[in-house]
This record gives structure tokens, sequence and C-alpha cells, in this order.
């Protein structure tokens, strides 16, 4: 028979999984619910450095319009076709589907034209990139999960991406995210210099590699982060699934 000290732990252990799993669910929706996550940070509305001039805006997957639907489609099949190689018609279906949804949220960088219609209202300007991230849960961690950060080719190597993922970082922060996570091809050899050299991310415990190195190394991506906090680190960054 369960001794009653026994069956007290056994209910409070499982009233704090409870408590846990509510407080996740509620910081996820919290930082869901927020429709402009660039109204806390004034200064990224805009980036003006090398000769480059260009504003941008916040939105979510389940409001694109058409237009702008057809231009995601433009850049990432631009940038991520060759490195995807054969796989890409099926990844680029992947990616449709993924850039409509309801929790899909969005940072476009657009050109930062000033002309004026009759109507005294902005003229469309073209689509330079944009910044596809959610807010979801790792290992029972809250995460900023950067999905897509795509630039046009006329505005690379000119600090944009840097800014761009400076930013993604504050957001990810101000909205007590426990890290920020991304996945990289490994064929794109400059996107993994940046991510790990520049801007200090770690192959996480989660991506495949780590998770099995036997297995992983089939596997064509890494899952990357970048923790803020000793819970996220000790989860996220270190790996206790795989014993050599």
């Amino acid at each position: 028979m369960e001794s009653r000290r026994e069956s007290e732990k056994k209910k409070l252990k499982r009233s704090e999984i409870l408590e846990k799993k509510k407080a996740i669910d509620q910081s996820i929706k919290a930082a869901s619910a927020q429709t402009d996550q660039l109204a806390s940070f004034p200064p990224f509305r805009c980036f003006n450095r090398n000769g480059l001039c260009v504003r941008l805006e916040s939105g979510r997957g389940d409001k694109l319009s058409p237009c702008m639907k057809q231009c995601i489609q433009s850049l990432l099949k631009a940038n991520m076709e060759g490195p995807y190689g054969s796989e890409w018609a099926a990844e680029e279906k992947v990616k449709r589907r993924e850039m409509v949804a309801p929790e899909a949220r969005y940072i476009f960088v657009h050109s930062n034209a000033n002309e004026m219609t009759v109507d005294d209202a902005p003229s469309p300007s073209p689509l330079l990139g944009f910044v596809h991230y959610r807010f979801t849960v790792e290992q029972e961690i809250t995460v900023l999960y950067l999905y897509e950060i795509q630039l046009d080719s006329s505005v690379q190597g000119k600090g944009l991406g840097k800014f761009l993922m400076h930013l993604i970082e504050l957001i990810a922060r101000k909205n007590h995210m426990g890290a920020l996570v991304l996945t990289v091809q490994k064929a794109n050899s400059l996107a993994m210099k940046f991510y790990m050299s520049k801007l200090r991310f770690v192959i996480s415990s989660i991506s495949p590699s780590r998770v099995n190195p036997l297995v992983g190394v089939e596997n064509n991506y890494e899952i990357l982060c970048k923790t803020f906090d000793p819970d996220a680190k000790a989860i996220l960054e270190v790996s206790t699934d795989w014993i050599d």
C-alpha cells in the first residue's frame, strides 16, 4: 500500500507540473497576442546605414495579402532553392503552409520610399526582406523559434542581417523567452559561420547531431540556439540523451 506521505508527494509533484505547464502556456499566449512587437523598440523601425535605408513593419501569417504571399514565396525561392537542391520542391510546399499559419509572426523589410499617392497614402514599396518567427516550446522551455530570415541580394552585406537578429533577440528577451532557436542547412556554410562565429549561437542538444551523432550525421541541418537563463542553458545546450 502506498503511504500517505508518498501519496502527498505525488500530488504535490503533479500540482507543480500543472502549474509549470500553465505558466508556459500563459507566457506563449501573452507573447503571441501582441500585434506589433516593434512598438517596444522604436529605433528598430528604420535601418539607415552603409548607404541603405529601409523601414520595418510587423505582420502575422493569417493576415498576409495575396501580394505579400507572392513576394515571400519569390524571395524564399531565390535564396533557398540552391541550398536545398533537389529537395527544394518538397520543402517549398512545407514553407508555403508554414508562412500562413496563425502563429506565424513577421518583421517585413521595405524600401523606405516616401512617394505619396493622390490620396496622400504611401505608395507600395517592394519587399526587400522578412523575418518569420514564432513563440513556442522546446523541451518545456519557452523559445522564440526563428523560421526564416531572408534578404534580397540587393540589401545583403550591409549589416541588415545582424541588425534584424539583434531585434529578434530583444523581442525574445522582452517576452521572457528562455532561448532563441533556429534551423540552418549544413550546406549553407556562410549562414553557419554568421550564427556561430558572429552571433555566438551553439549547436543545440535537440539538434539531430547531438541527440544521436550516428544518425544525426545523415541529416542535412543543425538546430542552433542562444539561451538566456540557466534552465534553458542546461536543457537546450547540454545534451544528456546520448551516451558514447
